[in-house]
């Protein structure tokens, strides 16, 4: 074999292995930016697309939690919880505690004290706070702490009324003023006006 011919195969065999290095290499850069691609994506709004399993942290509520509790003290609990979460985090009742003088079903608002009294035991003076039905020492209804049943003293609000109340604060957080009660559905002015002086936030 001349060595032209042994040239000529050698620089065909060169030509095939740099082919196949670059088609290997077309092949992996085409992997890369399917991932990137995949990573940055985002959806019309131009904002990247959350991966399915994950989900947006809700705030935490603080609650003050006294009386007939095994560990009273402040506690730290997802939005949404309620009264029996919070008796949870506590340890739970003493023994001595009156159970049905509370709403376990109720849910709590971040920054509210919460008292469990024993039985027997005539609901604490809290200069202007709420005691846990929701009616403050000065006998006016806190919007933001208040059950169906306090909100229901109230003149001119049935029960389906003190329900929107309920859940408006549920879906916006809590009242900041006694006048947010006009974006509560069926709350005009004249209603306000009414009991404006009977409630507080």
């Amino acid at each position: 074999m001349s060595a032209a011919t042994i040239d000529r195969s050698a620089r065909r065999r060169l030509g095939v292995g740099a082919a196949v290095v670059l088609v290997l290499v077309v092949a992996a850069a085409s992997v890369l930016i399917g991932v990137v691609r995949s990573v940055g994506a985002s959806d019309p709004s131009g904002e990247p697309v959350v991966a399915a399993t994950g989900s947006a942290e809700l705030p935490p509520v603080y609650v003050h939690v006294f009386g007939a509790v095994q560990h009273p003290g402040l506690y730290r609990l997802e939005e949404g919880a309620r009264v029996v979460d919070v008796i949870a985090a506590a340890g739970g009742l003493t023994p001595d505690a009156d159970e049905t003088a509370v709403n376990l079903a109720r849910r709590v608002t971040d920054g509210e004290q919460l008292h469990l009294p024993v039985a027997g035991e005539a609901p604490p003076a809290s200069g202007g706070g709420a005691t846990d039905g929701g009616v403050a020492s000065d006998g006016r209804v806190n919007l933001n702490t208040a059950d169906v049943a306090a909100l229901d003293t109230l003149p001119r609000v049935g029960p389906a009324i003190a329900q929107r109340i309920i859940d408006w604060r549920e879906a916006n957080g809590a009242f900041t003023s006694v006048d947010d009660l006009l974006a509560v559905p069926g709350i005009g002015e004249k209603m306000l006006a009414s009991i404006r002086d009977l409630v507080t936030v």
